[in-house]
């Protein structure tokens, strides 16, 4: 999916509304567990559910990878079953690699070739080298950590060299000597509002992957206020907000109006750039 792609679903759903599928066996229906998938069956639920209102889904790999096989066979499933009935749909997967080159080469074939997925996350740490196989696929993307949510991101991105320098300041600019906005984006969580207006500074065109909006805490109206740019530029994850919104059979329903509920209120902000 290239940028142009991107940018058209946008403006044709009003909204830049991402989906996480952090599907976890000891929060979904009780009554799912009888069945011979329960996890790939809630997957499609909350897929048939949320598509009219989304533009993107991320399925967290971890979620899937804890309880063995059986959850390798739903994430590889739950992909298939939105490529294929929803190939519009922006695929994130939300893995986090970031490893020595061969390595990440694996990591980019398993990403890319076998689950066929349109994006993954890569951590920087590593340094180029570990990044630049997953730039090597035509119209794939990474999304690399810039600035997270949770409260250990100060430990290191926050912090400064003797010029003062923040080292996610570093991550942005040193990571667009390897790829341009047609290829690379940045996760950078809501809970750190108006630093938002310092990601713009140093990648003012590139696309944002935004979690930590609703049950996290983030604020939609900040996201937009400090991070949106004249593409929109953005897409906001909500996963339990929206995945956990009912707890019993009428979860597909409810994830629905929680969905619905957030792109309306996308749509609203959209009409200032897209007219």
């Amino acid at each position: 999916m290239t940028r142009e792609n991107l940018i058209e679903n946008i403006k044709q759903k009003q909204s830049f509304l991402c989906v996480g599928l952090d599907t976890d066996l000891t929060k979904i229906p009780a009554y799912l567990l009888e069945e011979e998938d329960p996890i790939y069956s809630f997957n499609k639920a909350i897929i048939d559910a949320t598509a009219p209102y989304c533009v993107a889904y991320k399925p967290n790999t971890a979620f899937y990878e804890s309880i063995g096989i059986k959850g390798i066979w739903a994430l590889e499933k739950t992909i298939e079953y939105i490529r294929t009935k929803y190939p519009q749909q922006f695929i994130i997967l939300d893995a986090k690699r970031g490893d020595i080159g061969n390595t990440s080469e694996m990591y980019a074939k398993s990403a890319f070739e076998h689950l066929k997925a349109n994006a993954v996350t890569v951590a920087p740490y590593m340094g180029e080298d570990s990044v630049k196989p997953f730039l090597i696929y035509p119209n794939k993307w990474v999304i690399l950590l810039a600035l997270t949510s949770n409260k250990g991101s100060a430990d290191f991105q926050l912090t400064e060299d003797s010029n003062g320098e923040k080292l996610f300041e570093k991550v942005l600019k040193k990571s667009q000597e390897w790829a341009t906005d047609e290829q690379l984006m940045y996760v950078v969580g809501a809970t750190q509002g108006s630093m938002f207006a310092e990601i713009r500074k140093y990648a003012p065109n590139h696309f944002l992957l935004v979690p930590g909006v609703g049950a996290q805490g983030g604020s939609l109206e900040e996201v937009v206020k400090y991070g949106m740019n004249k593409d929109c530029g953005l897409l906001v994850n909500s996963s339990r907000g929206i995945i956990y919104a009912d707890p019993t059979e009428k979860f597909a329903s409810a994830a629905t109006q929680e969905a619905k509920k957030i792109q309306q209120e996308m749509a609203g902000y959209l009409k200032e750039i897209f007219q």
